[in-house]
């Protein structure tokens, strides 16, 4: 579950990304995050995995406390909190199913655990088949897909997802909507901050809209409502 009461950004060039924001996600569910450019969605998902800290407010993901959380703690926090990111950031010298160890190998998974689970997600996004290529060798949409896989691998109850289509053809961002509905569907709870109104308008899910750096608007099932 992740619990946000007041919580405000302030930077230190007096801007206020986040202000005053509460809101509740139950464990299991999925939401979109919309809004202009300069809402505050950025910021609003960089403090949830501690890539910035709220300057004030209260911060509950799960068991943890991020406005108390101590700095050495903020790599378990990211194992429970898978991230992707909309420019995929793999590690171009290592293999696909390097890439993907490399996130078991930190947390010192046995090789025998590693090598099971890291074939279990990549069957998982159907790119078996893909293991020893690099990710040059790879589109863009495939690409994704293994940031997706990497993200996943050390089972995360969370997992952020921003904007996972964003550099992607339409029927492209169809099949990384469907991985991303088959790991909500085993319980993950999926936020995906996202630009893309067909998918918000077509695949329902929960809507938040941020503007400055509020919600102004939470609907189950909702619609995108942004001009593009």
């Amino acid at each position: 579950m992740i619990e946000m009461v007041n919580v405000s950004k302030v930077y230190k060039n007096g801007v206020t990304a986040v202000n005053k924001l509460s809101v509740k996600i139950e464990q299991g569910e999925f939401v979109y995050i919309v809004g202009p450019s300069g809402a505050g969605k950025s910021t609003f998902i960089k403090m949830l995995y501690r890539e910035e800290k709220a300057s004030e407010g209260s911060i509950k993901i799960g068991k943890f406390d991020l406005m108390k959380i101590k700095e050495r703690e903020v790599p378990m926090l990211r194992r429970y909190v898978g991230v992707v990111f909309q420019d995929f950031k793999l590690l171009p010298k290592l293999t696909v199913y390097e890439n993907i160890a490399y996130a078991m190998e930190v947390v010192e998974k046995t090789p025998k655990q590693i090598e099971k689970r890291v074939f279990e997600v990549l069957d998982l996004v159907k790119l078996k088949h893909k293991a020893r290529m690099f990710p040059t060798e790879l589109s863009g949409g495939e690409q994704q897909r293994i940031a997706i896989a990497r993200a996943i691998v050390n089972m995360p109850g969370i997992l952020i997802a921003d904007e996972p289509t964003g550099n992607l053809d339409p029927d492209t961002s169809l099949e990384i909507m469907d991985i991303l509905d088959e790991i909500n569907s085993q319980g993950t709870t999926i936020l995906m901050a996202t630009h893309n109104s067909q998918i918000v308008n077509d695949i329902k899910h929960r809507v938040l809209a941020v503007e400055n750096g509020r919600i102004v608007r939470d609907q189950q099932e909702g619609e995108y409502g942004y001009e593009i």
